[in-house]
């Protein structure tokens, strides 16, 4: 039979996911000997049974009355009697600590009989008696009852007067206490429950519906905490902050949660309860002021603080209560940290002896080294938001507004910095983009272009802000409020937040960025990120690339640490001075014109490899043959049409006018691009591989690995690769040939197109979309929200790779790629490879590196060597 309650003397730390964080840890302080007060903890099945069945699970009744009958026996009294009543607190408590999202109820066991039994304990305090009888009718009302809280604040405050809460007398409490019983029963339309066990039981049926409460699935969502967990229930021994000045509540950290340093860091509240102290009614003092007002408690609460560091070997969150000189501890935690202090804890505990190095690695995440890496703003200058889009590529940025490529470029030639504001960009915009210090637009999601091309060049990039109405044509945008920008004033996005401001926003260097740049260490911080950098570079299994198109691309990847490049785009290469012999090559009328525009593109084309080969220094370099359809790389139809139209079109651009309709798509994105233009366009994919193998041959050591796109069968491949091997072997030059698997149809039969690849690297942003039907380009803005909001999405799969379904594909990919070819080379090179789950996902399924844009580079070494130490972790157990 299960069971569903267990006394803290049952618990231990490991039994989070049955008895949550806080129940665990109760049962764990119970266990070392330390002063908590008595109590139970109901299971998060007993929860998640209630969720899914709206009724307790059959026999929880009888426990919870056996394990309060065994409290009561403990403590010598029972549960609101009149004369000498047990009260207890009702707190929720998940196994992922969510501070705040869920309820508590504190005083359970007060009515009119027993408030008179609280006060004769207390020594006759009848202040204190009513006091903890109007927060137990104020907090039942608000949580248990769902009334609004404001009319108990508001009569509280009528009462006060301008007073503190600590200066209301006995009878004005029990007036307020009058008081509130009325609000109960005019919004309810009954009394106030005076029986002390329907108030337990109601109270751990609102726990319970907390979980579901809206700001409780928002917070999962943002911390991606699965929401099928339920919350345990735990129900203590109520301890009393609030009898008298020789009594107070507080918050201790056993070192800095946002430093990291040693030291005593928390708040002290005196005569109050918990609630008081993160409700901020009053001004707590610092936790060091104790000592002059209670020395014993004080010393005894840093002895117990010492206690709990060694024993959990981390920063630990502790709440406690002083009891008439009495210390109490009612939880503790593995504290919340920032990315500074995380780094740094991690690296002390392995100074202290606490850790291993090892362990430091697993005590950090990427998503922690992602905040340490970009600029920000300082967050104590005052700042006035205008609007607020999708959080693209983290950062702060400061500029003048331009609203077109070519004058950004041309301002930041004049070292000017500069903010592009597009409604949506687009590849010409490159130029534009690279000249920037940021990225503003309002359309768009996190894979649109903006922010797939912001993120590679780690710049940063604010998309989809749709309260701007942005006119390209006058040069301006207005915000919320008739607010309105001009090109040239200036602006401060924030790619972290998605806020922009108005005006400049003071930004300050990140100092680790400058480390991996090539840096000396030289402060604490740094010094424990090089630490962990190098021991998860010694440790990790997957090799880290690189996506990059430039050689300034690549040789910033080299100084993160990249190892080669796993994606190098090749459609960028047609652009600017570029695009007239992209619309020769789409005019020619026959097969002399079209080489002819093929052998001018060609010495271009092996210029770029040289410089790419060269700043690789040996390292291997997937080149992507082209992909995009050709259209893109011509004129706008509107423009082009509109020119038409009033006959200010010359010739050539009738031709092209003729052209774009000829090659346009109703879906470019399953059209004719790829492998399938390759095939299409004679001599194109030809020219491409002439342009890397005499790259190759120029540049002493390069390893070019050449990477067909879009092949959904393996007699594309093979047509290809005959092509491409012919052009290798006359050239005299090596070089692996592969391909991308970015539709479903490659990845089942993967068995086949090993046959004639001689690596794989799985191409997520396409394989993505394909598997599940969604235009990239479109979705994120149209329905994301709403379906994270109803849960269909932990989180976008664009953002974080889909194991169920994309990653299914790619495992069976692996599977029979590896048994038809077993030396097959198998990387990532989608937006998914800096992903720092999906970089676990990818070590689990035994690819053999991912690739990422440069900025991305550590945040990839750092959790392949995490997911290494995870393996290892899972083999011992």
């Amino acid at each position: 039979m299960a069971k569903y309650v267990y006394d803290f003397t049952e618990g231990n730390k490991d039994l989070k996911d049955l008895l949550g964080g806080k129940g665990a840890n109760l049962a764990e302080m119970t266990n070392l000997g330390l002063p908590v007060p008595p109590g139970f903890t109901i299971t998060s099945e007993a929860c998640r049974h209630y969720l899914a069945e709206g009724a307790v699970p059959d026999g929880l009744e009888r426990e919870v009355s056996e394990h309060l009958g065994a409290m009561e026996k403990r403590m010598g009294k029972v549960l609101g009697q009149a004369d000498d009543p047990l009260l207890v607190s009702v707190r929720s408590g998940a196994k992922f600590s969510m501070p705040g999202m869920m309820e508590t109820v504190l005083n359970i066991g007060l009515n009119d009989e027993s408030v008179h039994g609280l006060a004769k304990q207390a020594g006759g305090n009848d202040r204190f008696a009513w006091d903890s009888y109007r927060r137990l009718i104020q907090m039942f009302g608000k949580t248990v009852l769902d009334i609004d809280g404001e009319l108990f604040e508001h009569a509280l405050d009528t009462l006060k007067a301008g007073r503190q809460d600590t200066d209301l007398d006995a009878a004005e409490l029990q007036g307020l206490v009058e008081t509130f019983k009325g609000i109960v029963r005019d919004q309810t339309g009954k009394d106030f429950p005076a029986d002390p066990r329907e108030q337990m039981r109601l109270a751990v049926m609102a726990v319970f519906d907390s979980w579901n409460a809206p700001r409780a699935i928002l917070y999962r969502r943002q911390e991606r905490i699965p929401a099928d967990l339920g919350t345990a229930v735990n129900i203590v021994a109520m301890v009393f902050g609030n009898v008298g000045n020789d009594s107070g509540t507080g918050v201790a950290f056993t070192r800095d949660p946002g430093s990291g340093q040693q030291g005593i860091y928390g708040d002290y509240l005196q005569n109050a309860q918990g609630e008081d102290v993160v409700a901020g009614i009053r001004n707590t003092i610092p936790l060091q002021e104790l000592e002059r007002l209670d020395k014993s408690s004080y010393d005894e609460l840093l002895r117990i603080m010492e206690t709990l560091e060694n024993h959990y070997r981390d920063l630990c969150d502790i709440e406690f209560t002083i009891e008439r000189g009495k210390l109490w501890m009612l939880q503790t935690r593995v504290g919340k940290r920032t990315a500074g202090a995380a780094f740094r804890i991690a690296t002390q505990l392995v100074d202290q002896g606490l850790i291993t190095l090892d362990e430091a690695v697993t005590r950090v995440t990427g998503d922690q080294l992602v905040q340490l890496m970009f600029p920000r703003f300082d967050s104590g200058t005052e700042k006035k938001k205008i609007a607020k889009g999708m959080n693209a590529s983290p950062g702060a940025a400061v500029g003048k507004v331009v609203f077109s490529s070519e004058r950004a470029v041309e301002l930041a030639d004049q070292g000017e910095d500069v903010i592009l504001v597009r409604r949506e960009t687009n590849p010409d915009d490159l130029s534009g983009m690279i000249a920037a210090r940021g990225i503003l637009t309002s359309r768009g999601g996190k894979t649109s272009h903006a922010a797939v091309v912001a993120r590679g060049m780690g710049k940063t990039c604010v998309c989809g802000a749709e309260e701007l109405e942005v006119s390209i044509a006058e040069r301006r945008f207005t915000a919320p409020g008739g607010v309105v920008v001009k090109e040239g004033d200036v602006i401060s996005i924030d790619g972290t937040t998605g806020e922009v401001f108005l005006g400049e926003v003071p930004v300050v260097d990140s100092a680790v960025v400058e480390y991996f740049e090539g840096r000396e260490p030289d402060d604490d911080l740094v010094r424990a990120v090089d630490r962990i950098m190098r021991r998860a570079d010694e440790v990790r299994r997957l090799g880290v690339r690189a996506n990059a198109d430039t050689a300034d691309d690549a040789a910033r990847a080299r100084r993160f640490g990249g190892e080669g490049i796993g994606l190098c785009r090749t459609e960028h290469m047609f652009l600017g001075e570029r695009r007239q012999l992209v619309e020769d090559l789409v005019l020619a009328s026959g097969d002399e014109e079209r080489q002819a525009a093929l052998d001018a593109l060609e010495p271009l084309q092996k210029a770029d490899f040289v410089e790419i080969f060269r700043a690789m220094d040996g390292q291997p370099v997937t080149v992507r043959l082209i992909d995009p359809p050709l259209h893109e790389f011509l004129p706008d139809i509107v423009d082009l049409s509109i020119k038409a139209a009033t006959g200010e079109t010359s010739e050539k651009q009738r031709d092209l006018l003729a052209a774009v309709k000829r090659l346009h798509e109703e879906n470019p994105m399953l059209g004719l691009r790829g492998v399938r233009l390759g095939l299409v366009i004679p001599g194109l994919f030809a020219m491409q591989v002439r342009a890397i193998a005499q790259a190759a041959k120029e540049v002493p050591g390069a390893k070019p690995e050449i990477m067909i796109p879009l092949v959904a069968a393996v007699q594309e491949l093979e047509a290809v690769r005959e092509e491409a091997a012919g052009i290798l072997a006359d050239l005299g030059v090596e070089a692996l040939v592969g391909t991308m698997i970015e539709t479903p149809r490659a990845a089942l039969t993967a068995g086949q197109v090993a046959e004639a690849a001689q690596f794989f690297s799985f191409g997520t942003n396409d394989l993505t979309q394909m598997t599940w039907g969604f235009s990239r380009d479109d979705v994120e803005a149209a329905f994301f929200s709403r379906y994270l909001e109803l849960g269909i999405f932990g989180v976008s799969p664009f953002e974080t790779l889909d194991r169920d379904g994309v990653g299914r594909l790619v495992r069976i990919a692996v599977e029979e790629g590896r048994k038809a070819r077993p030396d097959l080379k198998l990387g990532i090179c989608g937006e998914h490879g800096g992903d720092p789950d999906s970089v676990h996902f990818c070590h689990e399924a035994g690819l053999d590196y991912v690739s990422c844009s440069p900025f991305r580079i550590p945040v990839a070494r750092l959790e392949a060597g995490r997911a290494a130490l995870a393996e290892c972790d899972s083999d011992t157990r």
